[in-house]
């Protein structure tokens, strides 16, 4: 016999249900269908189940298709992992697909493709360089970064435009392709740059100046809220591995775009990242839908299959 005071509950008078009658979120009609050799990515799409994040996929995909046929702005926020991972030559595909309007950056994404335009290389060895102070040292990147965004201060640009513009001279013709900044210049679609000031190694250069950081940067946040403007009614921002900087931009340009008497609502908001943090699920997924319509995506996977994937189910729509 037990030493408890308390017995469990006699479930003889517990009430049941029909399963029949109880129902389920997942039907049969919900299944994958198994991959058939030779099928277009579109029909290994339409194969996946019909639940949780293939149905976001799917979503998302006709979001952009959509867009495009209207002619509605398709944002890409990319952090720094992006250009890392070599996405560059895919993402200028989408530029001539009609499937990118706008990009903005945050400092790491911009150095990181400034390099790669200069030298075919970048992400170096914090590891290695950081004990004796090498780290952030190198000549060319700080330098010809900073004399980019003064000449922006003086010329009234963003630093977008005038990276861009800076590598259309400096770029060696090999590595150009795979530049974000130099594939946007030539089409003249729009790149905006958003810095904290110390977070990016060209900020201890020498020639780093505070006041063209500045100046270069706010004009990019402007441009931005204008190109977040474009969003109303049907177009789409997709935050790509950027977990603070950019996620807090774009709510700031939502509120910016509305406070100014512009609408915004009904468009799609979409976060790709390896893992979901909070400000991008907050600030890009939830908070810009609320009482204005449309919807916000949270999709997890490598950016190095995820975006090369979510492409050429784009590229697909061409066909």
């Amino acid at each position: 016999m037990s030493k408890y005071r308390e017995s469990p509950l006699d479930f003889r008078a517990l009430s049941t249900i029909p399963l029949a009658d109880r129902g389920g979120k997942v039907r049969v009609e919900h299944m994958a269908a198994p991959h058939r050799r030779g099928s277009t990515l579109t029909e290994w799409l339409e194969r996946l189940p019909r639940v949780l994040a293939a149905e976001s996929l799917r979503a998302v995909v006709a979001s952009m298709k959509e867009a495009r046929r209207r002619g509605r702005a398709m944002l890409w926020g990319l952090g720094g992992h992006v250009v890392k991972c070599g996405l560059a030559p895919v993402l200028a595909d989408l530029m001539d697909r009609g499937f990118v309007t706008g990009i903005a950056m945050n400092g790491a994404t911009s150095i990181h493709d400034f390099e790669i335009a200069l030298a075919g290389a970048t992400s170096e060895d914090v590891e290695a360089v950081l004990p004796d102070g090498r780290f952030g040292a190198a000549e060319e990147t700080g330098r010809l970064m900073n004399e980019a965004i003064v000449a922006a201060q003086q010329a009234g640009i963003g630093m977008g435009e005038a990276l861009g513009a800076a590598l259309e001279r400096l770029a060696r013709p090999e590595y150009a392709p795979c530049s974000l900044l130099v594939q946007a210049w030539r089409r003249s679609i729009p790149v905006t740059v958003h810095v904290a000031v110390g977070t990016d190694t060209p900020h201890t250069h020498p020639a780093a100046s505070g006041a063209a950081l500045g100046a270069a940067s706010h004009h990019d946040f402007r441009l931005f809220c204008s190109l977040v403007r474009g969003l109303h009614d049907g177009g789409v921002y997709l935050n790509v591995g950027s977990a603070v900087v950019l996620p807090e931009v774009f709510l700031k340009a939502v509120s910016v775009v509305r406070n100014l008497g512009h609408p915004l609502e009904n468009f799609t908001t979409v976060n790709l990242d390896f893992l979901q943090h909070y400000r991008p699920r907050m600030n890009v997924v939830e908070r810009p839908h609320a009482r204005a319509g449309g919807a916000g995506y949270s999709i997890t996977g490598h950016h190095e299959i995820l975006v090369p994937l979510l492409a050429a189910l784009l590229v697909e729509a061409d066909a």
